[in-house]
């Protein structure tokens, strides 16, 4: 297996979290209806939004996590702003589409063409339910990653993610899968782990101290993050990519919206950086 500053993806994370000191990854949920107060009078305000958070925390963040469910809801004027806002992002931040992805393999070659050629993404969240020759069309992108679920952040994740499989759960079969095609891929494998289940980061990371974790949930959703910095390296020391979405996008509704998202933004990497640091002491 090659080293992990070979591996494109790796390498394009690892340079833009050691650049901006900071795990702190932006969810681009751009809703129409919370757009800022300021921006209710243009016609198509999804990418001004989003350019105008770029702007603010482009210096903040490791990456970019633009969601695509928000940008379908608004048919073809959703779609031109993310094609727009994916080229606006500047080269060395990585871009990950959270699209969940997950279908048969003909199918999934389609999604992979779109997330990684037509929108240009680094990585992309795909769902691992249909099995291997469901994720293998993305893995074989060797310059990209494919961030498969295993324990998400909502409420509900647990029924069924939590079933048992085995000696353990679906979330850890998942975890010990994906860590086997990361072998036959190298670099091209991560995993979502959300923060609202501290106890589970810790398991999976058991599993698979190598691959790079995604992890949701630490802003709106009140997520572990001592746990998230405690469990969210792997063993060679790739930091995780640490979500927040609604907490930075829509820290205000007024004229100061993007400097409220800016000052959000730091908040949180300052609260990561701090920890890192008294974990580095123990």
């Amino acid at each position: 297996m090659t080293s992990s500053s070979t591996k494109p993806f790796l390498k394009k994370l690892a340079a833009a979290q050691a650049r901006a000191q900071s795990w702190l990854c932006v969810g681009l949920d751009v809703a129409v209806a919370r757009m800022p107060l300021p921006l209710l009078k243009i016609d198509d305000p999804m990418f001004p939004f989003a350019r105008s958070i770029i702007d603010a925390t482009q210096d903040v963040v490791c990456a970019y996590k633009p969601n695509l469910g928000y940008f379908l809801a608004e048919g073809a004027a959703g779609m031109i702003a993310l094609e727009r806002i994916v080229r606006y992002i500047p080269d060395d931040i990585p871009i990950i589409l959270d699209a969940k992805s997950g279908d048969i393999g003909s199918t999934a070659e389609q999604y992979a063409r779109g997330a990684f050629e037509a929108f240009r993404a680094d990585a992309v969240t795909v769902n691992a339910y249909v099995g291997e020759d469901g994720v293998a069309p993305f893995l074989r992108y060797a310059d990209r990653c494919a961030i498969v679920l295993a324990r998400t952040s909502n409420p509900g994740a647990g029924f069924i993610q939590d079933l048992p499989v085995g000696d353990g759960t679906l979330v850890e079969y998942v975890a010990s899968r994906v860590a086997e095609w990361d072998a036959k891929y190298p670099g091209a494998c991560a995993l979502v782990v959300g923060a609202t289940a501290p106890e589970g980061l810790a398991r999976v990371r058991s599993i698979a101290p190598e691959l790079p974790f995604l992890i949701p949930g630490v802003g709106a959703q009140g997520g572990d993050l001592e746990a998230t910095v405690k469990y969210g390296p792997t063993r060679s020391g790739v930091g995780p990519i640490v979500n927040a979405s609604r907490s930075v996008l829509y820290a205000s509704s007024k004229d100061d919206f993007a400097q409220a998202s800016r000052e959000a933004a730091l908040r949180l990497r300052d609260a990561i950086n701090t920890l890192r640091t008294t974990n580095d002491h123990t």
